[in-house]
């Protein structure tokens, strides 16, 4: 059997999707093939929804801005995809579409695979910076894997609190986070801030040295936040191995294989440093 893989999204033109899921059809010895499916307004989600529903795709990922959108046309979605409130692959299982959101297990794969001390220490400060769909992605992720000392920070701390609700988590100003910055062994940057030059979310100018700093951001690959982390001393984490492990993390769900992704992070930096790629998927 071939398989029939999309991405849906607006705009995704530059995406390195494509590129990640075929490399994986490869590796694993399938056939198939992984196209776009740009959809450019909500008006007409509806209408290609139903034209996809037609062609009997296998799966298909969810990026920007049609994560909470496509809920409405699922079957159902599985448990983290409820508590994060937005999904990211859907999956043809029988004649459902299951909803399922990789992002925040992809994120800590990547994290661990860089630290694998982190394994060891569940209950080490972790700070997220941003209240958006990728720190809640995230924030799920980590309680998942059962990290314990979570705060988020953000220059609303009401948008924080329905992210941690249920939890143990504590809620700071993004001016509080700045000021204890030393308070913290992993600092996640979430928002988009990194996307342009020369800005950061908050200053790292207090930063304790040996400090795992993390920037999902990844064009640029090194952001200013994580040029001031690395002159601080801090351990840095690039931001494309988040795309790469919740796409392995997809892939596992539509054909039941753990493809091996040996190899492949060098080859994304490659690739992000000759193209213009989407940040989102």
């Amino acid at each position: 059997m071939s398989l029939k893989l999309k991405l849906i999204g607006y705009p995704i033109k530059h995406s390195l999707s494509p590129w990640i899921q075929t490399s994986f059809l490869e590796r694993s010895g399938l056939e198939g093939s992984y196209r776009l499916h740009e959809i450019a307004s909500k008006e007409i989600f509806g209408e290609e929804m139903k034209k996809l529903r037609e062609e009997e795709v296998n799966g298909f990922n969810i990026t920007v801005p049609y994560k909470q959108t496509i809920i409405p046309y699922l079957d159902r979605i599985d448990i983290t995809a409820e508590r994060v409130g937005a999904v990211n692959t859907v999956s043809l299982e029988g004649n459902e579409w299951v909803g399922y959101n990789t992002d925040g297990i992809g994120y800590v794969q990547a994290l661990r695979d860089k630290f694998p001390d982190m394994d060891r220490n569940i209950d080490v400060p972790i700070l997220i910076l941003g209240a958006g769909g990728a720190a809640r992605g995230i924030f799920h992720g980590l309680i998942q894997a059962g990290y314990t000392n979570l705060t988020l920070a953000n220059r609303t701390k009401s948008k924080c609190e329905d992210i941690i609700k249920g939890t143990s988590a504590s809620v700071i100003t993004l001016a509080e986070a700045e000021k204890n910055i030393a308070a913290y062994d992993v600092i996640i940057q979430t928002s988009s801030v990194g996307m342009e030059e020369a800005k950061q979310i908050v200053d790292l100018s207090n930063l304790k040295a040996g400090t795992i700093v993390s920037d999902i951001v990844y064009q640029p690959l090194v952001t200013q936040f994580l040029k001031q982390a690395a002159e601080k001393g801090g351990r840095i984490h690039y931001g494309h191995t988040m795309l790469l492990y919740q796409a392995q993390k997809a892939f596992e769900i539509w054909t039941n294989k753990n493809v091996d992704v040996t190899g492949m992070d060098e080859e994304m930096i490659t690739k992000i440093k000759g193209d213009k790629a989407d940040v989102n998927q």
